[in-house]
């Protein structure tokens, strides 16, 4: 009898595509195309769906770390499926290290959070106070997508404009988290830019991101544009 991982790995090479594969390794530095199966998104949450449902799951959830992009990738996925707050969170702890790239982080967004956004605010934090880059961007991540709407705080953003980081991956969530905040939370970002708050690159950023945005008003942009660091 095959174990589970050696049957994912299967499955995976059968849903290949490899013009898929060449232009995904380019939308991701840092990942070797040798590690790049190809698979689609759509065909990876699929099954996904299809392995939550075994109880034998479990096994490829520890067998870390994995070699395959495409594995992380369903890996993610599957934590993103969880129905218990305490497990998910506890097989967010064990795969973070071991997120390598920017898709796999965001990819890894749990719908059983939106459930528990009291508890969810402390791991936040906990994330965002880490050394290692994808937990950081992880937890900001966790912060936008629940925290600026109904649960929105004013002095969250605070926490996030007072992080500084040499990685252009924590620093682009950072400027996409003011960006949605101001598209969300217009009032209570736009002082984080008039004051400066954050350095140059995120400042000016942000305000990249918030004018090519759809929810920012014509107005606003206008706005926004006076406030850009000119080098």
């Amino acid at each position: 009898m095959r174990d589970i991982h050696e049957e994912i790995l299967q499955r995976l090479f059968a849903l290949q595509d490899l013009e898929y594969q060449t232009f995904q390794s380019k939308l991701i530095p840092g990942i070797s195309p040798e590690s790049m199966i190809g698979v689609r998104t759509p065909a990876l949450r699929a099954y996904a769906k299809e392995l939550s449902r075994r109880a034998d799951v479990d096994a490829f959830l520890a067998a870390l770390p994995h070699r395959y992009f495409d594995e992380n990738q369903l890996h993610a996925f599957l934590i993103s499926l969880g129905k218990d707050y305490h497990l998910t969170v506890e097989a967010v702890d064990t795969f973070l290290p071991y997120v390598d790239n920017w898709a796999t982080c965001d990819q890894l967004s749990p719908g059983i959070f939106r459930k528990h956004r009291v508890e969810l605010i402390g791991e936040i934090w906990r994330w965002m106070a880490s050394e290692h880059t994808y937990s950081i961007r992880f937890g900001i991540g966790m912060l936008m997508q629940h925290y600026l709407d109904g649960a929105f705080d004013p002095s969250y953003p605070e926490r996030v404009a007072a992080l500084r980081s040499g990685e252009y991956y924590v620093n682009m969530m950072i400027a996409w988290y003011f960006a949605t905040a101001l598209a969300k939370q217009y009032d209570a970002a736009l002082p984080y830019l008039e004051q400066r708050k954050l350095d140059a690159w995120t400042h000016n950023k942000a305000i990249q991101k918030a004018v090519e945005s759809y929810r920012i008003t014509a107005e606003q942009k206008e706005c926004l544009k006076k406030l850009k660091i000119k080098k």
